[in-house]
């Protein structure tokens, strides 16, 4: 493994962080959103993340990242609540919500940024590792 594929493995933690990150703050910001039919409520998204496997294979190399694999919507179904008088309300009354736990959403931001942060320290630790080599040099 040389030296370098330090930052891509930090790299690529960034970015998967970064992308959880997204998610969090697009789940909190829908979190209170109301519809009048279950099919067309906010759904909450979660990231999919695997270790990337292609560099395994050489002998050479036992870096291995992040891979980002997409996005799911959770299949838990919406919040539904009687209110007749709300203005999205179906013609049953009810309005539907999303099943978004904000509370859980706010555990993971707080996951994810303490992980961006950890792959930072990672990316500048490295760096200075190596301008720290480099001078040894002169």
């Amino acid at each position: 493994m040389s030296a370098l594929s330090v930052f891509d493995i930090a790299g690529s933690g960034m970015n998967a962080q970064s992308l959880r990150l997204n998610l969090v703050a697009s789940n909190i910001a829908n979190a209170n959103s109301v519809s009048s039919s279950l099919d067309e409520v906010y759904k909450s998204r979660q990231p999919v993340f695997a270790a990337q496997l292609s560099n395994v294979m050489d002998k050479n190399s036992a870096a291995v990242g992040v891979d980002i694999k997409g996005v799911v919507e959770s299949q838990a179904p919406g919040i539904m609540e009687y209110a007749p008088n709300h203005p999205m309300a179906d013609d049953a009354g009810y309005i539907f919500k999303p099943n978004v736990n904000t509370v859980e959403e706010m555990a993971n931001m707080m996951s994810a940024s303490r992980s961006y942060q950890n792959n930072v320290e990672v990316f500048n630790t490295s760096k200075q590792l190596i301008l720290q080599t480099l001078r040894m040099g002169q």
